[in-house]
């Protein structure tokens, strides 16, 4: 009798259980009556195309993935908001600078080079890219951790990616092209120095500091032009990682990156960065050995100091990481009226190629996915496309219009003025190129320890390339950027003193 009255107490249960379980359906929301079962001819005969719900379960399944970002692809994301502790009016007329202000944030933080899925422990640059939801827009803020890049120019980034990533024939990453093509991009030193020291392995997302790496303008209400760097600098301090350190880390977790961000989130414990600027007038240029939109050169802070502009703090992980990590869309190109992009070359070239990227990888209606809008209404007269949901109020779409249900410019927010006089066009390299100062003034920075790593960390690569001309050409640049630099990795990898000397003559 005990047991009948058991047995029947789950039935109820689970039948109660069943009836409160949210009914599956269709995308388009009619109800299914098998999810487990094909339509087929009789119970053993072939499946009917017919069965609507299972081609729609495929066709589905079938595009879940979309196409990985060509860089920047190993990515995690989060919310947070920032809160702005100086007034910088003066500078730009972009309201998120104002005293006081508190803008929510989206953060996305990557790895560079290597591919969705592989280890957070690699060697490599990570992104730090900031979505500013403003009341003037979304404006995104996409740099790095290290403050410098490998090339000056984006005619090179093609190039410069496909050298990085694996082989077209073995599908492999080799030391062998990576070298061979930075043998021949000296403005490459500096970054590569940084690299390859301990600084190529964040111990994670939290306590690694960003950069714009690129300069661009911040404009007044007057119409005045100021050159703006970024630096964000982690409350939680700087942690990097050995190569011997990383590699028993991967063994344990090759996530451990994202593992660390959200669980510190979970905890409450709130990673945060402070916000930093340095400005530079257009006059001020020629009082520097470098060209200051050389995105391989950093502003000496004796010349441009940092200026505290604010707080960023993340408090929120994403509910669905598809939707919200996998789907949110950055480019230097989103801006907000009070800023603009420099003259910087490299940049120039990812104004255009990040947003193209999206489009294709997501779709030209992006920037209307819930990640990526703006929490201002967009009026614009852009329409149509795949997956627009843009809402269309009335018969004028178009500008200008004799009626009043058109839209009107605003010239305060015009963009800032350039003058060109007795110019012509050009394609040549930058004035004041300096490759190496600033790679040996970072060498010099770092600790006995720290050159250490550097040196074995090079030395573990090229130890690997079989053309020693591209060795030979390597290590002249390190030694142009600093002579014990140099002399140390020569002696590393074996080179002759009549290599040596040949090779420092110049």
């Amino acid at each position: 009798m005990m047991k009948k009255l058991i047995l029947c107490a789950l039935i109820f249960y689970t039948a109660q259980g069943i009836a409160q379980q949210k009914q599956i359906t269709t995308n388009s929301g009619a109800p299914i009556g098998d999810n487990q079962n094909s339509k087929t001819i009789g119970q053993n005969g072939q499946v009917l195309l017919e069965d609507m719900h299972l081609i729609e379960k495929l066709a589905s399944f079938d595009r879940e993935r979309i196409p990985e970002r060509v860089v920047h692809a190993r990515g995690v994301g989060a919310y947070g908001e920032f809160v702005s502790s100086g007034d910088f009016t003066k500078y730009t007329k972009a309201s998120l600078f104002q005293k006081g202000k508190t803008t929510p944030v989206f953060v996305r933080f990557s790895t560079v080079v290597h591919g969705n899925g592989s280890p957070e422990t690699l060697r490599d640059p990570r992104g730090f890219a900031t979505k500013f939801y403003t009341d003037q827009g979304n404006y995104d803020l996409v740099g790095n951790n290290l403050p410098v890049f490998f090339i000056r120019d984006a005619m090179k980034f093609p190039d410069m990616v496909h050298a990085f990533k694996p082989s077209p024939i073995y599908n492999k990453q080799d030391p062998n092209r990576v070298f061979d093509f930075f043998s021949n991009i000296p403005e490459g030193t500096h970054m590569l120095t940084r690299v390859y020291s301990d600084y190529g392995i964040p111990a994670n997302y939290r306590q690694m500091n960003g950069s714009s790496v690129h300069a661009f303008k911040w404009v007044n209400d007057a119409g005045e032009v100021t050159y703006v760097k970024y630096t964000w600098k982690s409350m939680q301090g700087e942690k990097n990682l050995t190569a011997d350190e990383a590699s028993a880390l991967q063994a344990k977790d090759f996530q451990h990156a994202t593992v660390d961000l959200y669980d510190n989130i979970k905890k409450e414990n709130f990673p945060s960065w402070e916000l930093y600027v340095q400005l530079l007038k257009a006059t001020d240029f020629d009082k520097l050995d470098i060209n200051p939109l050389d995105p391989t050169k950093i502003w000496p802070e004796n010349t441009a100091p940092l200026q505290l502009v604010g707080k960023m703090t993340l408090n929120r992980i994403p509910d669905n990481f598809f939707q919200e990590v996998e789907q949110s869309a950055f480019s230097p190109g989103t801006l907000v009226p009070g800023i603009e992009p420099s003259e910087d070359k490299l940049l120039q070239g990812r104004l255009f190629s990040y947003s193209d990227t999206q489009r294709h990888r997501i779709g030209g209606n992006f920037q209307q996915l819930p990640i990526n809008a703006p929490k201002i209404a967009a009026v614009t007269n852009n329409q149509d496309g795949a997956f627009s949901t843009r809402k269309i109020n009335g018969d004028i779409n178009y500008q200008p219009s004799s009626t009043q249900n058109g839209f009107t410019d605003n010239e305060k927010y015009e963009y800032s003025k350039s003058t060109f006089t007795n110019t012509t066009t050009v394609q040549q390299k930058i004035s004041k190129p300096n490759d190496f100062k600033q790679a040996g003034e970072f060498y010099r920075s770092l600790s006995e320890n720290e050159k250490q790593s550097l040196i074995k960390n090079l030395t573990g690569d090229l130890s690997s390339v079989t053309n020693k001309d591209v060795v030979r050409k390597m290590v002249g640049y390190f030694y142009m950027a600093d002579s014990d630099y140099g002399k140390r990795l020569a002696k590393a990898l074996n080179l002759t003193r009549e290599e040596v000397e040949k090779m420092f003559s110049k």
